[in-house]
């Protein structure tokens, strides 16, 4: 009976060694994101997309400030001529087109943002999948983004993963 509590307890040592073994081990890891996403060539390609849209926006605005300023110039030189029916008229198309053009700006700048979300989302996704790869195959328990500079403190034994993240995507 004793030998079988000595064993039973002498296991029990072992168990406990190794599981406090294991715990000194824990591997962490650190990665800037943001540095990550500006290495990915997929970046270069939505960003050019981006310009693109923008450009396409600011032609359309650019259009809508072009005719206005033309209409405001004619207003300006015919308004002595009018009559207070028609001057009325010119200032209310005046006022309108420059609500439809704050307006247009309101909408583009939704729609760059949800383009912007659009075209960034597969090469975010790509990196965060490549960080959680790298991860699962070298056993960190947790591997933290340092660009949005929440960490407080960063010790030397938690590794930089950038070097096997970019390995994995192929970037050099």
């Amino acid at each position: 009976m004793r030998r079988i509590a000595i064993t039973t307890m002498a296991m029990l040592m072992a168990t406990c060694l190794s599981v406090g073994a294991k715990a000194q081990n824990l591997k962490f890891g650190h990665i800037n994101s943001q540095e990550l996403l500006q290495a990915m060539p997929e970046r270069d390609s939505a960003e050019a997309k981006l310009t693109r849209f923008t450009k396409t926006l600011e032609l359309q605005l650019e259009e809508l400030q072009v005719e206005f300023n033309k209409k405001y110039q004619d207003y300006l030189q015919k308004r002595d001529t009018y009559t207070a029916a028609i001057k009325e008229m010119k200032e209310k198309e005046l006022t309108e087109m420059q609500q439809r053009a704050q307006e247009f700006q309101q909408v583009a700048g939704q729609d760059l943002q949800r383009m912007q979300q659009e075209v960034m989302k597969p090469v975010i996704d790509k990196a965060d999948a490549a960080i959680k790869k790298v991860g699962q195959d070298n056993g960190f328990i947790y591997v933290f983004d340092t660009s949005n500079g929440s960490i407080l403190y960063q010790s030397d034994k938690s590794i930089d993963v950038m070097p096997l993240v970019k390995k994995e995507l192929g970037i050099k």
